[in-house]
């Protein structure tokens, strides 16, 4: 048996070569050459990608984007036409609004129909999946999308694409391809990939570094304001210590990473959609933001109009989102690890006195950890910031947080209280049912940590928990869910009330957002992937039932998922 070098071939090493070491697929008529490649692989030895079959396009797309959040390292999803493309449904948007890099890999109905090239037409599938634009589904999510024409050059794309996707601001990419261009028969292609670099951190320019540097070291109260940093954890460890040495609060504003230790004296909080004025933030002098997309909601929260503001980001000005803008004086794009390091090398020398600013925030940290300590307090049901709480008193702090909770976002944030880079995630974006792929993909890409979800009910139906579980099972990849269980959607809910705090809406017991029959979260992952069970109705009941749903993930090493009912 022999098997002829195609752009099926090509691509399989040119993954390979790139780092790509997992594949997220979900096969069609359009992968033979593909699977054909791969085959080879298996049965001769050459590397390849480790493939995890997904049922699900959404899950697929998620599970990449969880492992590349996790390691930083972007991985590839394989799917399926037209059809697969729109599948994908809103982990698209995801993956585009955290600036994930993924490369998504579809095929295309073949473009012959009479037998002119290996791959023709031969399913009459391929006519109804032959449609005029096929990449412009996507288009208005990708940094970048191509229609691979040749096999000869399936290499090169493939480094250009990745090349894109990795450079910052990082994103997901698009290719397509028809049958016939994996099917062609080449001559073995040898391409470089250490010459596909991505674009090296972009530094501060000198003469801005010496104007923000002059305010920061005159400012009375400086603030931090940040989403994303922690994207980088290098840049986590420079922030911490200019706070030190400074004597600079940080708040996390809508936090999509864990950007700064939550038990460190400079550490004033979390915001998100809570419809008060930040405090911090109002008496702010000089606020300096890095990485954020949303640094407040001028609506009730924003700083003082003496404060200066200085943004550094490596996307400051969000071309893809139509309406955004901040009255910054100083405006940045650079990678934050790497400016902060620019500002500590111009502060070496220098005279500086922190102490009072430090015992300042280290005031206000004392007040933010007094409230969050008088939440968690166990009542007579059962409330997030419990439930929370005990998750956090029964992991360690390497466990990886996974968070979409929705109308409990800001309470999983507060009281998880994480204090360890790459240990806390959300979407970064608002298409709900990432939860699920992202835990799963993260225990892929880490099986010796702890994964622990922490969803709304809402969430969770959206993350097509059967195919979750299924592959969870599958793959040997247990983490632990609990369910946030509000009995239905508060979001919409708490939306209409702030556009219509009276209105009939506001007196309506019934608005049609409730799970009424309640649904058996647990009891879907069970039956799909053999996964522990348990309904949590009674606050006396919530320690124990996480303590048991964390040994069976743990020493049983299948999924647990604990229904939490919380008082309505």
């Amino acid at each position: 048996m022999t098997s002829s070098y195609t752009g099926g071939s090509a691509l399989i090493e040119a993954l390979n070569d790139a780092g790509i070491t997992h594949l997220f697929v979900n096969y069609g008529s359009d992968h033979p050459a593909i699977m054909e490649a791969l085959a080879y692989c298996k049965k001769t030895g050459k590397p390849a990608p480790t493939i995890i079959t997904c049922p699900n396009e959404m899950v697929a797309l998620s599970c990449a984007q969880g492992f590349t959040q996790l390691t930083g390292k972007p991985q590839a999803v394989i799917i399926h036409v037209d059809c697969g493309t729109q599948a994908l449904a809103g982990a698209i948007h995801n993956v585009a609004k955290c600036r994930v890099p993924v490369l998504i890999l579809a095929g295309a109905s073949p473009y012959t129909q009479e037998g002119e090239l290996k791959g023709t037409r031969n399913e009459f599938i391929h006519w109804l999946q032959d449609v005029p634009d096929q990449r412009g589904i996507v288009r208005g999510y990708m940094k970048y999308d191509n229609e691979l024409r040749t096999a000869r050059n399936v290499k090169q794309m493939i480094h250009r694409s990745l090349q894109i996707a990795t450079s910052d601001p990082k994103g997901p990419v698009y290719l397509m391809a028809a049958r016939e261009v994996f099917e062609e028969e080449i001559p073995a292609i040898e391409v470089a990939a250490a010459k596909w670099q991505r674009i090296a951190p972009l530094p501060l320019p000198d003469d801005g570094l010496d104007e923000l540097l002059a305010s920061l070291v005159a400012a009375k109260r400086p603030l931090v304001v940040t989403s994303y940093l922690g994207r980088n954890p290098a840049a986590v460890a420079e922030l911490v210590r200019l706070c030190e040495r400074v004597g600079i609060g940080v708040l996390e504003s809508v936090p999509n990473y864990m950007n700064f230790p939550a038990d460190h004296a400079c550490y004033t909080g979390q915001q998100g959609n809570e419809k008060v004025q930040n405090a911090a933030l109002a008496e702010a002098d000089f606020v300096m933001v890095l990485d954020s997309d949303v640094p407040w909601i001028p609506l009730f929260n924003r700083p003082s109009d003496t404060a200066k503001i200085v943004h550094i980001d490596i996307d400051p000005i969000k071309e893809r989102t139509p309406l955004w803008y901040i009255p910054a004086a100083q405006v940045f794009r650079a990678d934050c690890a790497t400016a902060l390091r620019q500002i500590h090398a111009r502060l070496d020398g220098m005279q500086l006195d922190a102490t009072e600013k430090l015992a300042h925030y280290g005031a206000i940290h004392a007040g933010w950890t007094a409230a969050i300590v008088e939440k968690e307090k166990r009542s007579d049901a059962i409330t997030p910031e419990y439930v929370t709480a005990c998750v956090r008193r029964l992991t360690d702090r390497d466990t990886v947080i996974v968070n979409e909770g929705v109308t409990n976002y800001s309470v999983i944030n507060n009281h998880t209280v994480c204090n360890q880079p790459a240990t806390r995630f959300t979407s970064g974006a608002s298409s709900l049912g990432w939860n699920g792929g992202a835990a799963l993909g993260m225990k892929i890409a880490a099986p010796e940590k702890t994964v622990v979800c922490l969803t709304g009910d809402g969430s969770f139906m959206f993350s097509v928990p059967a195919t979750v579980h299924w592959m969870a099972r599958k793959y040997q990849a247990p983490f632990l869910t609990i369910v946030y269980n509000n009995g239905g959607w508060r979001a919409p809910r708490f939306s209409m009330l702030g556009v219509h705090p009276d209105g009939y809406g506001s007196r309506e017991p019934d608005i049609n957002i409730a799970f009424d029959p309640i649904p058996d979260y647990s009891g879907i992952a069970a039956a799909a992937g053999g996964a522990y069970a348990c309904k949590v109705e009674k606050v006396e009941d919530v320690e124990a039932a996480i303590a048991e749903a964390l040994r069976v993930v743990r020493e049983e090493k299948r999924c647990a998922v604990l229904d939490m009912v919380l008082a309505r």
